[in-house]
């Protein structure tokens, strides 16, 4: 059994039951097995561990930062950037390099709070970086921030697609043309715990979604315990929002914001059923306005250009280089660090606001910034679909390191005996939310087909930790989602027994179950 010091930092009832599975069955498997089952279970103990993924030069950093609320991650591109930086908590800010032999090295912040972008070290000796923040964001989440896909730099192409574990798939392909068996495992063994430990994923995109992306977020999340990409796992931000010119969306009437909304919401249909959502987001001025980067000078001099005559004002927001140029007398390094800060976008929000509002303070503009943003939305969503099912989450990935651990000692005994085990585990009705994320990842991966309108139904069922929208019935009666669960569940039942293939049907009835104790939560509460 998990000790009482464990419960506390487990997210929930169902990593609770998964612990103490693997510590039941430790005395009953192989010593390589339960060294094994003693990793699963420092791994469900700890926080939630979100991977940020995505292109070079997408902003990754940038978010990572505004997520944290401190600009700590360099995001110049520079030897720092090439390597895996594991943001967690400590009592202590300290950053640690970790060598390929397990060495480890303290390091020393710069001169402005951040990791240094390059190192004095043998940088092919480095596996990554741990950063350990008094920062109470960390406290339940850990953030990964990786490499960039699409780097100039072949050696960085390389850890990022090991990381990914890209690297892999290319090798098996490459072999089978060779007419050579594919190795099992290529990744080396630092990115292999890395991409292990990662539960769930944060791509960033920018304007074009492409055919790589589609592959990164499937090599990425197939790597965390074998666990397909889904909207469990799995949430995409569209970053940059301010640079998409709004004459190019249809629909967005002129507006930036609207533009990114319609866009996003485009990108989503492209990515699933590999995301949850796509949320639009402006990086770097959530970055500015989080992270302690806007001061109060730089309020005073966005105070200073709401007084220019429109004339002149709108000559400068032609571009950023007329705006950093133009002859006015706000100094031009002034506006250029304005820029560098905020962006054309942010300025203009920023002067609007003030010329809205002159009176307005430097904390209140800050705010106002913050919620121009889009990071409200993004951390909307990082709550709803992964701080509010972490227990699921970690439980379902635990689970799975668990089944591979098994299958990977060779014993038939063993496997069987960790397989009763965990069938004895999820036939208990509290852990039916296990049993409900593993159908949702049959159909959203495509190992089990399902006809669409079934598929959008598994997946809104499973999505969601609220009744209204699981029932797709948000802000009805209690008594119609009372009905509609019960009719749904019936349904599915039938379905099952005389219209399903095999694989459907065990879909199927978990997604009757899913229903039915719906229908009996919904009846109790109105009891």
């Amino acid at each position: 059994m998990t000790t009482a010091t464990e419960q506390q930092h487990l997210a929930g009832p169902l990593s609770a039951a998964v612990a103490n599975l693997c510590t039941r069955l430790q005395p009953q498997v192989s010593a390589r097995t339960a060294a094994g089952f003693r990793e699963v279970l420092r791994r469900l103990s700890a926080p939630l561990q979100v991977a940020v993924a995505g292109r070079i030069k997408s902003g990754k950093s940038t978010l990572v930062n505004a997520l944290i609320g401190r600009r700590v991650a360099p995001t110049d591109v520079g030897e720092c950037t090439r390597l895996v930086t594991r943001f967690q908590y400590g009592t202590v800010d300290r950053v640690e390099l970790i060598f390929t032999d397990g060495r480890k090295q303290v390091l020393p912040f710069d001169a402005g709070g951040m990791i240094p972008n390059d190192l004095e070290v043998d940088f092919e000796k480095v596996s990554h970086l741990e950063a350990y923040l008094t920062n109470a964001v960390l406290r339940d989440l850990t953030v990964i921030d990786t490499p960039g896909l699409g780097s100039l730099d072949d050696a960085s192409v390389k850890r990022t697609e090991q990381l990914l574990g890209a690297a892999k798939h290319r090798k098996s392909e490459e072999d089978e043309a060779d007419g050579e068996a594919g190795d099992d495992d290529d990744l080396d063994p630092t990115s292999r715990n890395a991409v292990a430990g990662a539960e769930a994923v944060l791509y960033v995109v920018t304007q074009g979604v492409r055919a790589d992306d589609q592959q990164a977020l499937a090599a990425f999340t197939a790597a965390t315990a074998s666990r397909e990409a889904g909207p469990v796992n799995a949430i995409a931000v569209l970053n940059k929002a301010d640079t998409i010119m709004p004459e190019s969306v249809t629909g967005s009437d002129g507006d930036v914001w609207k533009a990114a909304s319609l866009l996003a919401e485009k990108q989503a249909q492209s990515l699933k059923p590999r995301v949850a959502d796509v949320i639009p987001v402006i990086g770097l001025l959530a970055e500015s306005a989080e992270s302690g980067g806007f001061t109060s000078a730089d309020a005073d001099a966005l105070r200073s250009l709401s007084k220019l005559d429109d004339a002149t004002w709108e000559t400068m927001l032609m571009s950023a280089d007329i705006f950093a140029t133009w002859e006015c007398e706000i100094p031009s390094g002034t506006r250029t660090r304005l820029l560098e800060k905020l962006d054309l976008y942010g300025v203009r929000v920023a002067v609007d606001a003030l010329r809205a509002d002159p009176e307005l303070t430097a904390g209140s503009l800050r705010r106002s910034l913050l919620n121009a943003s889009g990071l409200a939305g993004v951390r909307g969503r990082l709550d709803a679909v992964f701080r509010a099912r972490a227990d699921g989450i970690k439980a379902a990935a635990a689970l799975a390191s668990v089944t591979a651990l098994a299958h990977a000692s060779g014993d038939p005994g063993e496997r069987q005996r960790v397989h009763d085990a965990i069938e004895v585990l999820l036939a208990k009705p509290e852990a039916h939310q296990l049993r409900l994320l593993e159908a949702l990842t049959l159909v959203t991966s495509g190992a089990v087909a399902m006809p669409e309108d079934l598929a959008e139904e598994v997946l809104r069922v499973g999505s969601s930790a609220d009744v209204g929208e699981q029932l797709g019935l948000k802000g009805r009666p209690h008594k119609e989602l009372s009905a509609y669960a019960l009719e749904r569940a019936g349904w599915w039942r039938s379905f099952a027994s005389f219209g399903a293939t095999p694989a459907q049907s065990r879909v199927a009835h978990v997604v009757h179950r899913a229903y039915f104790l719906i229908w009996q939560q919904l009846r109790e509460q109105a009891g």
